[in-house]
């Protein structure tokens, strides 16, 4: 690792250290479902057969579904840990004044938002999906022995929820939509942290929502919203062609996610979210 990287890396790890609920929200919620799917492993023979009987859409969708509601799961969390992290993570420096200790550290302001925005944006994403593939393998493992057991062989869940393709589909979607693709978002969540006295959370919040309600009385359109629910619900990341809780509902043409202009135009405004967020951290002082 060359030098100017150094601080960054030890700055991100300062981040990890102090904010664990990055990778234990994960844990938590994986484990309580691999819980509930094993208390159920005592009906899938029963299920397994029953599916043989469906078209093979509904067939297939019985089949991921349990590996789906695991991965909307992680997901939702994530998303959940990543905006309390990032309208927490310069806010809650200057509540508690340990701004002033890490002013006095030899770590600039950039660095220091840099690894603050690395966390929602690629640490999350990458963490979740470590979870998410090592649950999968978990019940694909358990499915088998279960499986195995009642007749059914082995290698029958392994062929229906292919574990490599799975892995692709969950790291596209995870970097690319929850990741790189909500980089406006966390941008700004990160620049409302750092501007914020109190309530950033209201504070995030209530521009979005006046702007669009003022949109919607001045002009009777609403633009604004949809541009914000496209960014966030849609987009080319979230298309399902095949239709149904199936795995094919995260699987995005990873061709056409680097070529959508949208995606590249939300990373230049979560940068100048994160080019505000640094300049307002050096003039910040505690709360």
């Amino acid at each position: 690792m060359s030098a100017p990287a150094w601080p960054l890396w030890w700055a991100l790890r300062r981040e990890l250290w102090e904010n664990r609920s990055v990778y234990l929200a994960p844990l938590v919620v994986a484990g309580l479902f691999l819980i509930g799917f094993f208390v159920g492993l005592v009906r899938l023979p029963e299920r397994m057969r029953a599916a043989e009987a469906l078209a093979p859409m509904q067939r297939q969708e019985a089949i991921d579904q349990p590996y789906v509601i695991v991965a909307m799961a992680l997901m939702a969390i994530a998303l959940l840990v990543s905006v309390f992290y990032s309208l927490d993570a310069l806010y809650g420096e200057r509540r508690d004044r340990s701004i002033l200790f890490w002013k006095s550290m030899p770590v600039s302001d950039l660095t220091t938002v840099l690894a603050k925005a690395s966390v929602p944006i690629l640490v999350i994403p990458l963490v979740t999906f470590a979870v998410t593939m090592a649950a999968t393998f978990l019940m694909l493992l358990l499915s088998g022995v279960v499986l195995a057991a009642g007749g059914l062989g082995f290698a029958t869940p392994w062929t229906d929820v292919p574990f490599l393709e799975t892995a692709g589909i969950h790291f596209v979607h995870l970097v690319g939509f929850h990741g790189i693709g909500y980089a406006p978002l966390y941008g700004w969540l990160l620049l409302v942290s750092a501007w914020a006295k109190r309530a950033p959370f209201l504070w995030a919040t209530l521009p979005p929502l006046a702007i669009g309600a003022l949109e919607r009385l001045a002009l009777g359109t609403s633009h604004f919203g949809r541009l914000v629910q496209a960014r966030l619900l849609g987009g080319p990341m979230s298309d399902n062609p095949a239709g149904g809780m199936t795995m094919e509902m995260f699987a995005p043409d990873p061709w056409r996610v680097l070529v959508d202009p949208g995606l590249w135009i939300g990373v230049a405004i979560g940068a100048a979210f994160l080019f505000a967020a640094v300049r307002l951290r050096r003039s910040r002082g505690p709360i």
